[in-house]
């Protein structure tokens, strides 16, 4: 039976089909018209790579927790591993992105509204490389 539950406002086809290539939906059977036949299986799958994907995690570590799941008698070390390998990810990117604020803060700093754009604080120091690697 043919599965209605992908709400279309929210996956576009072009994603489906993107994660069907990438391995981590099964292939639809086809009707014998061509289009595709997706089951509650698909529906259930697409859910749970869009909750991977909405915590940041990318298409090889979503591969490998369905993998887990495919074997749901394991113990779930390598789960716990896989998600401290992605929080301390996370945490880089936190450290990197306020690095980053405070050189964009500095570098909006350097230039009031009084001027005109020739003397620009910002564009100067942009130009001129005045930004804090970090």
């Amino acid at each position: 039976m043919p599965y209605t539950g992908f709400d279309n406002n929210s996956v576009e086809t072009q994603t489906i089909r993107f994660y069907e290539q990438q391995g981590l939906l099964p292939p639809p059977d086809r009707q014998d018209n061509g289009y595709r036949v997706y089951t509650e299986k698909h529906g259930e799958g697409l859910a749970f790579i869009r909750r991977c994907r909405i915590l940041g995690l990318s298409l090889a570590e979503i591969h490998e927790l369905q993998s887990y799941q495919d074997d749901p008698h394991q113990p779930c070390t390598a789960v716990n591993a896989l998600l401290d390998d992605h929080i301390s990810h996370v945490r880089s990117q936190i450290t990197a992105l306020q690095a980053l604020e405070k050189q964009l803060v500095s570098l909006r700093a350097s230039c009031n509204d009084d001027r005109e754009v020739e003397a620009c604080g910002v564009l100067a120091g942009i130009s001129e490389g005045n930004m804090h690697q970090q």
